[in-house]
């Protein structure tokens, strides 16, 4: 079980800097690590020509993003508990502007992999700067500045998406790789300037065993979730690789189980709290990837195809736009609910709002506007959820395990955002027609892929049903800055 958390008699509010800076500059370091998900997104089709290599190889530039990704964020949260969150969200950012001058010089796929593989690991930052706001923030200012970082994946996904095509189609598409390691570089120097190291520490030592087993698990998994419809998903390969992901990830947990200061606390990931609180975070994690699938296809599909919309390129992400913007003008309101009525209520409240989003998108696409008002819905809804469930879990964990237990929460929604991706993949390449040898996406693949959001909706809204309800007293001691001393808590609480 892992031990106590360590902290110093002069960690108290008002220890930082410059206290007004941290949230937006760690809201910007999370939305600068976001963008390296969809950054690519305007050039997919074009990548094995300007890769000069096959289709299923160029495919490996956004997938080795998308594993070292899941890979980092929960070894960077552990690292950040264990030597500091500070020094680890620098390191992330360091990493992520190495990899994209890496990609930014070359148009060969093995550098460009080594590139892409190195921005993923910066995904870790988002747990990362969730457990530096609760270690330095005042209560008063905790919940809507978590739900602000926990939204960033979000707002940097959807403001990417338009600015990525507005580049692309002007400039090189190098260019996208520089501006990102510009965006990195920025993103370091204020963090330096503005956030302070947390003196908040968890006892023992790295499990160096353990954050292998558990890579070598999410790569076993995500592996074939990512290449599967390569590949087959009845192929010997496919169903091998989630057979040995199986069995390694089952001797990981054994492993866990069994030493004192563990990678990842199974113990504290079982509660009912924890649990069921990530198993809805994979459930918000597919319904958000689905509209950014469908929208800017659809938006771009030619009109002659009787139901495209005949947009360009920057106009659709444009269109999506809103879905990113709304997520981040959600952080404020989610406060207030969540004051009131508890983050329970509000990712409750967020998840009905995604139902209305995808209900309303079934018969909202014949124009342009009507796709901005489902992402105006869907980005309230997708906000409201994802600003809940940092609270719901650092509600739920110690102080020295807040980077480690969000770093997993992160990890659980991009697994949603995964599989998401392939299910989504596969009902759109089954229903597409055939038009000289290329697929062309369907109305009927369209709606779908909104039924199947729908349902994973309706899924995440069972869960979170079962969850605990509010404890004003447990909250109380909970949901606070870890710098507050015990003796104000007492009094607070009382």
């Amino acid at each position: 079980m892992a031990q106590p958390h360590r902290t110093t008699p002069s960690d108290q509010p008002g220890t930082t800097r410059a206290p007004g800076a941290i949230v937006p500059v760690l809201a910007f370091a999370g939305i600068v690590v976001a963008v390296m998900q969809t950054l690519l997104v305007p050039v997919i089709k074009d990548l094995p020509q300007l890769l000069d290599t096959t289709p299923s190889n160029a495919t490996w530039v956004l997938t080795s993003t998308l594993l070292s990704g899941a890979v980092a964020t929960p070894i960077m949260g552990r690292l950040g508990d264990l030597y500091g969150k500070r020094r680890m969200l620098l390191t992330s950012l360091a990493v992520m502007v190495v990899g994209a001058l890496i990609s930014g010089f070359t148009s060969e796929l093995i550098p460009m992999i080594v590139g892409r593989t190195l921005q993923g690991f910066a995904m870790g930052a988002i747990p990362l700067g969730i457990g530096l706001m609760r270690d330095e923030l005042p209560r008063e200012r905790l919940a809507s500045a978590m739900a602000l970082m926990s939204s960033s994946i979000g707002v940097g996904g959807g403001l990417a998406l338009p600015l990525a095509a507005l580049v692309a189609q002007n400039t090189d598409w190098h260019v996208l790789f520089f501006g990102a390691a510009g965006l990195g570089a920025l993103s370091i120097v204020l963090t330096l300037v503005a956030v302070p190291e947390s003196k908040t520490r968890a006892a023992g030592s790295f499990d160096y065993l353990g954050a292998f087993g558990l890579s070598l698990g999410l790569v076993l998994f995500l592996l074939p979730i990512t290449k599967g419809s390569d590949w087959g998903w009845a192929s010997a390969t496919t169903l091998g690789l989630f057979a040995a992901s199986a069995v390694v990830l089952f001797l990981w947990g054994l492993l866990e189980l069994r030493i004192p200061a563990p990678l990842v606390d199974l113990r504290t990931t079982a509660r009912r709290e924890v649990l069921l609180t990530n198993l809805a975070s994979i459930m918000v994690g597919v319904s958000f990837y689905v509209v950014s699938l469908v929208l800017p296809q659809l938006l771009q599909l030619p009109t002659s195809t009787g139901y495209g919309l005949g947009q360009s390129m920057v106009v659709a992400g444009l269109c999506v736009a809103p879905l990113g913007l709304t997520m981040m003008f959600t952080a404020p309101v989610y406060a207030r609910i969540s004051a009131k009525y508890g983050p329970k209520s509000t990712l409750i409240l967020g998840l009905l709002i995604i139902a209305i989003g995808y209900g309303a998108g079934l018969g909202l696409m014949s124009a342009a506007w009507q796709t901005v008002v489902v992402s105006v819905l869907l980005g309230t809804g997708i906000g409201l959820a994802y600003s809940s469930l940092p609270a719901l879990i650092v509600d739920a964990v110690d102080p020295s395990e807040t980077g480690a237990a969000n770093g997993l929460n992160t990890l659980m929604r991009s697994i949603g955002t995964s599989v998401s991706s392939a299910v989504i993949g596969m009902v759109l390449a089954d229903t597409a027609h055939h038009v000289g040898g290329v697929a062309i996406p369907t109305m009927h693949g369209f709606r779908v892929s909104f039924l199947i959001a729908t349902a994973a909706v309706a899924l995440g809204l069972l869960l979170a049903l079962f969850l605990p309800g509010r404890d004003r007293r447990a909250t109380g001691h909970r949901l606070l800055a870890s710098s507050e001393t015990p003796e104000r808590v007492g009094e607070r609480v009382a």
